[in-house]
């Protein structure tokens, strides 16, 4: 059974689309606008083994925002409808991902219940002339709502003792430590292949 879902998310501030295949390769086509929320996306295609497309064109001019957000919500979207009822995969998923100095632990739970937990350090404001680090914390709770998903991210640890954080390395190593959660918890288990992964019978 084919895992794909394509969204088109359109509003006065965006116009998103997002393809999604659970089952693709980890090719990529991102074009957001933001160099760098590019290049993270790329991180969930290629580790969490999916072949994703986004192209969103959003209100830069005010700020980047609305596109950050409404891409993350659109990319929850595809990913649920991806899943259908959810039957047969493997449901639980987590991954510790270290990126030089940073360690970045990610667990996932595709329960049907939006709960998002982050923690991460103060960082420098910017990555790159247009990524707000402040959003990296919004794109989680955008995409757990819209996936229905309950999303765990901690730094565990963010740079040399004394020293100060990397905020390239801290929001890319959490970007990986999901991808491979997700990566884990999307697959399909064969040991328990067409039944829900739950108790009550339905996520």
């Amino acid at each position: 059974m084919s895992r794909t879902a394509r969204v088109e998310r359109v509003t006065k501030e965006t116009k998103v689309l997002v393809e999604v295949d659970l089952d693709g390769s980890g090719k990529a086509d991102i074009e957001t606008g933001i160099g760098f929320y590019d290049h993270m996306l790329h991180q969930v295609a290629r580790h969490g083994g999916f072949d994703l497309t986004v192209h969103t064109v959003g209100d830069l001019h005010i700020d980047a925002h609305h596109t950050m957000e409404d891409t993350a919500l659109a990319l929850g979207v595809a990913v649920d409808r991806a899943l259908g009822d959810r039957a047969g995969i493997r449901r639980y998923g987590s991954a510790t991902v270290p990126m030089d100095e940073v360690l970045v632990r990610a667990a996932v739970d595709l329960s049907g219940r939006p709960y998002v937990v982050h923690d991460e350090p103060s960082l420098a404001p910017y990555i790159g002339p247009v990524y707000p680090t402040s959003m990296t914390r919004h794109i989680w709770e955008s995409f757990g709502q819209s996936a229905r998903v309950t999303l765990h991210v901690d730094v565990l640890r963010a740079a040399r003792p004394g020293g100060h954080p990397d905020a390239h390395h801290v929001v890319e190593a959490q970007f990986k430590a999901v991808s491979r959660a997700l990566r884990e918890a999307t697959a399909v288990d064969p040991r328990t292949a067409g039944v829900v992964p739950s108790t009550k019978g339905k996520l």
